[in-house]
């Protein structure tokens, strides 16, 4: 029997880049699917959406937003709220 060895120790975690201002800090919840990344600020009822290296910017009010969906080969985002299903458009876009 081979006696037992240490373990190796853990690699430290990598986070993914933050692609948003450093001002904004932390967002509640953030992803990306399908070539689109998003990030949810929800203490600035803020969301923040990239795709194709263009950022842009929505008021999400009410809405605390906790999960999105894409169907598949289609660039519609639904996103899901307290609420239910939020789509994109049903969101106030900033300038």
């Amino acid at each position: 029997m081979e006696p037992l060895r240490p373990m190796k120790p853990m690699r430290p975690l990598t986070l993914p880049s933050r692609w948003w201002s450093e001002e904004l800090g932390d967002p509640s919840s953030s992803g990306a699917q399908n070539g689109v990344r998003y990030a949810f600020f929800g203490d600035k009822s803020l969301l923040l959406i990239e795709r194709g290296g263009k950022l842009q910017r929505f008021r999400t009010g009410e809405h605390r937003l906790i999960g999105i969906s894409q169907a598949s080969g289609r660039e519609e985002l639904t996103f899901t709220s307290e609420h239910g299903p939020v789509n994109l458009e049903d969101l106030e876009k900033m300038a």
